[in-house]
């Protein structure tokens, strides 16, 4: 049982009820358990880790494992119940790690940010691969996450008030300094990969955003007049959040919040606050599918105050459209009404606005706000015990966002989010049929798209329509195409 054992210590040990606990509601054998731990392991490059179901009764029974099986554990209870699962919620304990590969109180300088980037980058173009920070990566929430966050609100000092001077043609190129055309190079791949996250889904892309971010983190290395590094901030910033996005959207959460919060750092080096909202409502949607409504809700807030007078409407409604999300899935339909209703009267707003936006905010369409806000009541009419009431209030914003989503061949994935978003406000309604083929129809994009997201969430509709409508002949049939379209496998979910 090579390189396996617990903490070796003699003294007497008590059952760990905590893990017992999670172990139960899971549903696994502990034979189960273990293959999942030992291919994780393998995974993440321990191929000296072989559990079985005796070690996995010894964990029961109290032996505390050694590294890095606790975060192994933690990651597949995590993802088993969609919510966060840290390693002491297991009962287990873990080793120390540094500030600079763990957590998120990270210190807000720009040295150090850009020291922090470039050694998470390079980390994760290393060992490009599902969970590759397994032994030092832990999803932070609650006061954890949010306290350090709140510094992002503090002026940086010596932080100057307005744009810096533009760069004179005797300065432009001296040594290894950038050009004005080399940095709008930069700034227009970024452009591109976004284009190509919305088409493609996270996982075809998402190592060469990495590659291109790591890049980046050597120029800020350089000298560099204030005006340049400025802009490479920013584009740090940028490609930072799409990592992250990416890393959220083939279902690499640890991975995907470290890159936010770099994201938050480098944005605030560049003095773009209203980008910093933006990865704050990246961070709020990454809680809100962990199912930490209230931690959700504060990073919106945070973002809103943080933005609140230099963020454009679509911005702003796109914030709004945020917090309606976390109210609904916190149980509050009054206050998520109240932000939806903000969300469109702001979009309004944003449709006769007309200085030019940034293209990090161009996403936030009619056809996403509408899928928004019917997501809003879909997830009320969940919290209020599947609320025919609320599904009947989602209708017609889905039918809405999946009519304009039909028409737009930039954002595939959001379409087939919205399709399924749409079957799922079916069987809300009691409607099986129609919901099977809104699933199906979302199962062919699926297998054009690299999104674990989207594909968890055919398969969690899936079986919703099985296990209430196992008997009408559609769910059957979508069932067996679900089986040959997008089959589970151990290796679902790659992160390259």
């Amino acid at each position: 049982m090579g390189g396996n054992g617990g903490t070796g210590a003699n003294a007497e040990k008590r059952p760990n009820e905590l893990l017992s606990s999670w172990f139960v509601r899971s549903g696994w054998s502990k034979g189960e358990l273990a293959r999942q731990v030992n291919r994780r392991a393998r995974q993440l490059g321990a191929n000296h880790i072989s559990t079985d179901t005796s070690r996995v009764r010894r964990w029961l029974d109290g032996e505390n494992p050694r590294e890095p099986i606790p975060r192994i554990l933690s990651e597949l209870f995590s993802e088993r119940f969609g919510c966060v699962v840290a390693v002491e919620d297991l009962g287990l304990r873990t080793a120390h790690q540094s500030p600079s590969v763990s957590g998120v109180d990270l210190p807000w300088t720009g040295p150090g940010t850009v020291a922090l980037i470039s050694e998470f980058s390079r980390s994760d173009l290393m060992l490009a691969r599902r969970g590759f920070l397994g032994t030092s990566l832990a999803l932070s929430a609650g006061p954890a996450l949010i306290e350090p966050l709140q510094r992002w609100l503090v002026p940086a000092p010596g932080m100057q008030q307005g744009e810096p001077e533009p760069l004179s043609p005797s300065t432009a190129r001296r040594g290894n300094r950038l050009s004005g055309p080399e940095l709008d190079l930069l700034e227009s791949t970024t452009v591109m990969f976004r284009q190509w996250d919305a088409q493609c889904g996270g996982g075809l892309r998402r190592k060469a955003v990495v590659g291109q971010l790591h890049e980046v983190t050597d120029l800020l290395q350089e000298p560099q007049p204030a005006a340049t590094n400025k802009r490479l901030f920013k584009v740090a910033a940028e490609l930072a959040e799409l990592a992250g996005w990416m890393s959220y959207d083939v279902g690499l959460q640890p991975t995907a919040q470290k890159y936010f919060v770099l994201a938050l750092h480098a944005a605030k080096e560049a003095g773009d606050k209203p980008f910093g909202s933006f990865v704050l409502s990246s961070m709020s949607r990454q809680m809100i599918h962990l199912g930490r409504p209230e931690d959700a809700l504060e990073l919106i807030h945070l973002a809103q105050y943080g933005s609140r007078d230099c963020a454009s409407p679509r911005t702003q409604a796109m914030l709004y459209a945020m917090e309606a999300r976390a109210y609904a899935n916190m149980g509050q339909p009054g206050k998520c009404k109240r932000a939806v209703r903000m969300a469109e009267d702001t979009f309004a707003d944003a449709e006769e606005f007309d200085e030019p936006e940034p293209d990090w905010i161009r996403f936030f369409s009619e056809a996403e706000l509408n899928g928004e806000n019917a997501h809003s009541y879909r997830d009320l009419a969940y919290v209020a015990g599947r609320s025919p009431a609320y599904a009947s209030l989602a209708e017609p914003v889905m039918a809405k966002a999946v009519e304009l989503f039909g028409e737009d061949a930039e954002h595939q994935r959001s379409y087939a989010l919205n399709l399924v978003g749409m079957a799922t406000v079916h069987l809300l309604r009691r409607e099986p049929e129609q919901s099977a083929v809104l699933a199906e129809k979302a199962m062919t994009i699926a297998k054009k798209v690299r999104s674990e997201r989207v594909n968890t969430r055919i398969r969690k509709t899936v079986d919703t329509a099985v296990r209430d409508f196992g008997d009408v002949a559609d769910v059957v049939h979508l069932t067996e195409q679900l089986a040959v379209h997008l089959p589970e496998t151990p290796e679902t979910a790659e992160a390259v």
